[in-house]
């Protein structure tokens, strides 16, 4: 671990990355402009929720709204786009079809975009989710409404400052797999032995300790407005979401209650147009809900709230003590790969066929029929498929969006290893292809490696995908 993490534990979180500084010559010289919006993307009841291995149903009432949130940068030379949305994931297609239109609508070119996924699991998964027309009627509106977050987000560009910043807050995240004695956990569901992951669905008595490190830091880019005015926030946590729903209601779990707490505290008289928060989540495939800091027992969407406003002030503490600046270089680049699925082989399509073709049988493990679906599934796959890899500078703030469910690992080596000063990865960007275990991982086994529609990339792809990002960081800074 380098130093730079090191510090990120010890220090206060006012220093914990180099902020910058500020003067009035460069303030009245600069060409930095930022703009930010939000538009509502809830769906209509009756709309499908979150499914594949989880199959929620549909949509029956609204806890809370969803939003697609967008932030443009433009420092005179280059312009880029962030848009996170309140969604559990969107397959890139979808993404790609909403940048087309911004390009189309505003001349922004689709590789200065990064889309991305919250990863609320009270939300649609588009299209995993799907089971009615009116699911694709949703998803149509969708790519329309994402595209013109960004625009809207465009139209408000305005003369602008930037900071970064960050907090510990890993006391409320966690691994959710544990590493198990040899031999003591339970058979997977194609009925196979000898995998050391206790996780979502694998049973052991024997734990050794907490398979792989968390990352405990909660990162911060906050925009003002040239008089100071709060502009937005971006925030970047490793915690995989919140969750303690009702079934059926739409919520944008704790991403959104930071949202909305942000906005409460920052939105002041001089908000126009409107303040915008967004938390985006970073590497956290591997890690649990919130942990909860006391033992109340909490009402459905309770925890949620009161999550999200803990976040909330501890990322305002940070963000009030901040130097901010206005002549940073902003930049963006993106890599295109061609990684292999993990088609199922013959003799794994026979037993998915024996389990479908007599379903009353007795398996052994709870979910076996589950995934005997996702092994026909996946063998209708293509053998490869293109994902895209993209990294952002700005100033010596770098941002890496990567398209699957990543491990805290990975996101821990591309901050390790980054030359900028700060570095954040946001998971689900531009995609989504399944969870991303390092090949150690895959080689222990647990849910989050069993091949499906959730987890289909190669056993190399981690390796593959964290390098790249790391050599579009290192262009970038060079």
């Amino acid at each position: 671990m380098s130093s730079r993490i090191l510090l990120t534990l010890i220090l206060p979180a006012c220093f914990l990355f180099q902020t910058v500084t500020s003067s009035e010559t460069q303030a009245e010289t600069t060409k930095l402009r930022a703009g930010a919006a939000a538009v509502d993307i809830t769906p209509a009841v009756g709309t499908s929720l979150d499914g594949v291995i989880s199959k929620n149903g549909p949509v029956t009432g609204v806890h809370d709204r969803i939003f697609s949130r967008a932030l443009v940068l433009d420092d005179g030379k280059t312009r880029i786009a962030i848009c996170v949305n309140d969604l559990c994931m969107v397959e890139r297609s979808y993404f790609d079809r909403a940048k087309k239109i911004v390009f189309e609508k505003t001349g922004l070119p689709v590789d200065r975009i990064l889309m991305t996924s919250t990863h609320t699991h009270a939300a649609p998964r588009v299209p995993y989710g799907r089971a009615s027309d009116q699911d694709d009627a949703y998803y149509e509106q969708l790519i329309k409404q994402m595209a013109a977050a960004i625009i809207q987000a465009e139209q408000n560009l305005a003369p602008a400052q930037i900071a970064w910043g960050s907090f510990d807050a890993g006391k409320y995240a966690a691994c959710r797999r544990f590493l198990a004695e040899k031999g003591s956990v339970s058979l997977n569901p194609f009925g196979v032995a000898g995998e050391q992951i206790k996780s979502v669905a694998g049973q052991s008595k024997s734990i050794i300790q907490p398979a792989a490190p968390i990352d405990p830091q909660c990162s911060l880019l906050s925009v003002q407005h040239r008089d100071g005015t709060p502009l937005a926030v971006l925030g970047n946590m490793s915690i995989h979401y919140c969750g303690g729903y009702q079934k059926g209601q739409i919520s944008a779990d704790y991403f959104g209650a930071y949202a909305r707490q942000l906005a409460k505290k920052l939105t002041t008289e001089k908000s126009d147009p409107p303040f915008v928060g967004m938390l985006s989540n970073g590497t956290s495939g591997n890690v649990g809900a919130v942990m909860k800091q006391d033992k109340k027992k909490y009402a459905a969407f309770e925890w949620i709230e009161e999550s999200g406003k803990q976040f909330a002030e501890q990322s305002l503490k940070v963000i009030n003590q901040l130097n901010y600046k206005s002549d940073l270089n902003i930049e963006m680049l993106e890599q295109e790969l061609e990684l292999g699925i993990r088609r199922p082989d013959p003799a794994r399509l026979a037993w998915a066929r024996e389990i479908l073709e007599h379903p009353q049988q007795k398996t052994a493990h709870r979910w076996a029929k589950i995934y005997a679906t996702e092994a026909v599934e996946l063998s209708k796959y293509p053998p490869t498929e293109k994902i895209k890899i993209q990294a952002i500078r700005i100033g010596e703030l770098g941002i890496v969006g990567l398209p699957c469910e990543v491990f805290t690992e990975t996101g821990l080596a591309i901050k390790d290893q980054s030359p900028f000063q700060a570095t954040f990865s946001m998971e689900l960007a531009n995609g989504s292809s399944g969870y991303l275990p390092t090949p150690r991982q895959h080689a222990l086994g647990g849910y989050e490696t069993w091949p499906a529609r959730s987890s289909y990339l190669e056993i190399d792809a981690e390796t593959h995908i964290r390098q790249t990002a790391l050599k579009l960081l290192n262009q970038l800074h060079d």
